[in-house]
């Protein structure tokens, strides 16, 4: 018997015990290609000795100081060498453990600016329905991802939510015609509705990725949203704790659509994995105002002296090895190879993707997009299959509705082979043909 609460209530999980580049192997001997970079986390790759010597090195040196009471060289320099490569002017960057804690962050941060500003009615939270922003209170009311929201409700309902551009089910009239327009139309007349002066900020994650499963914005989308963020004072939060670090082709997605957010928020890419890292980067601006009159907030261990020699090795190898080009043109090759060997499965609504980072859609029928009922627990039969044949994918549910609707996300390390891309490929179709026998 475990006396460990699992992730997951269910069959007992295999016990991991060593792993490699793409390839995790189990106690069994089995092995597994990581196609999904564990939960769209591992970057760089596993088990990469540089940064474990970074790791090693920096723990033996200082393990830990409270960020009130010293800054460090590690974190000193790991900010200098990222600042440059955030989509906004003199950022300054506060890190923290994780996405969530990324996220309560950025939330408290947009209303400490307004506060700064003498603007104390600006409170008002606007996310987006479609969305996951964490799992802590807070960036869960931000959230829009209704199997994750529904048994705690009776905590949640502060934040506002407006439509998310999902261009495979867009109901708009206009479709596929001015889609980007509208939903800021939709945005600007919340703002409106609340009265712009009790809004601090509009969070969305610059790509979809959990919840609707690498759903892409249109173009014109980010600029018009971030015109009517700027006319209305209202601060503008880029998620980017799956998009970060070069998962979508680019340091950050945001540089796909020039967005220049207001403050950024990065996890999973961070630290590829090796360190419970993420982090709140906000303009030069924001954080000049916010420092007039100070910032309350903290956690234990923010501003980690480990956290970040990690964040900094793993930013070098990024950054050396030219891995965000590799992920843009590994993703190309692998979004083409998905889409060839998948034309024509009845199954297959949709391949879509930017960089390595892919979304498949599946459905009971390709033509009219219907969604599997979700008691036939999709998504899950097919990860399963292809786990048993050795393959690791990420599986999202509820993206048509809510409840149902079904997609794999693919996201394995920018150190893929192409040998390795070809058996994804491969196993994927093997995986999804076993719903044809069921």
């Amino acid at each position: 018997m475990s006396n460990v609460f699992p992730r997951t209530i269910g069959p007992r999980l295999p016990s991991v015990v060593r792993a490699e580049g793409s390839v995790v192997w189990d106690a069994d001997g089995k092995r597994y290609l990581d196609a999904a970079g564990g939960a769209i986390v591992v970057g760089i790759g596993h088990g990469d000795r540089g940064v474990v010597r970074a790791m090693s090195e920096q723990a033996a040196r200082v393990s830990y100081v409270h960020g009130t009471q010293f800054t460090s060289e590690a974190l000193e320099a790991y900010a200098a060498d990222l600042a440059p490569l955030l989509p906004m002017g003199g950022a300054r960057i506060y890190p923290v453990s994780g996405g969530s804690e990324a996220v309560e962050t950025a939330l408290k941060l947009a209303r400490a600016y307004h506060l700064a500003r003498g603007e104390d009615s600006r409170h008002v939270v606007i996310a987006r329905w479609g969305s996951y922003h964490g799992n802590s209170r807070g960036a869960l009311d931000a959230s829009g991802r209704e199997p994750l929201r529904r048994p705690y409700a009776p905590w949640l309902g502060q934040a506002l939510h407006v439509p998310a551009p999902y261009e495979y089910r867009c109901e708009l009239p206009s479709h596929p015609l001015r889609c980007g327009d509208r939903h800021a139309e939709a945005l600007e007349r919340t703002i409106l509705s609340e009265g712009p002066e009790t809004v601090a900020c509009f969070i969305a994650e610059p790509v979809v990725g959990a919840t609707l499963g690498v759903a892409l914005p249109p173009d014109g989308y980010w600029p018009e949203v971030a015109e009517v963020c700027r006319r209305h004072g209202v601060l503008i939060i880029a998620d980017e704790v799956m998009t970060g670090f070069g998962r979508t082709g680019a340091w950050f997605a945001s540089e796909h659509w020039n967005l220049r957010p207001d403050i950024l928020v990065a996890g999973k890419g961070a630290s590829s994995g090796y360190w419970p890292l993420g982090l709140a980067a906000c303009s030069a601006e924001v954080f000049e105002t916010v420092a007039r009159t100070g910032f309350v907030h903290g956690f234990t261990y923010s501003h980690s002296v480990v956290g970040a020699a990690v964040g900094h090795e793993v930013l070098r190898r990024i950054r050396d090895e030219n891995l965000v080009n590799a992920s843009r043109d590994k993703g190309e090759r692998l979004l083409k190879g998905l889409e060839q060997a998948l034309i024509g499965d009845p199954q297959v609504g949709e391949v879509r993707g930017l960089g390595l980072m892919i979304g498949i859609e599946l459905v009971a029928d390709a033509q009219g997009k219907k969604p599997f009922p979700r008691e036939q627990r999709v998504a899950e039969r097919v990860t399963d299959a292809a786990k048993e044949d050795g393959l690791l994918l990420y599986p999202s549910t509820g993206c048509a509705d809510g409840t149902r609707g079904d997609v794999l996300m693919i996201g394995p390390p920018f150190t893929m082979t192409e040998d390795e891309a070809d058996e994804v490929v491969a196993k994927v179709g093997r995986a999804i043909a076993t719903l044809r026998g069921s």
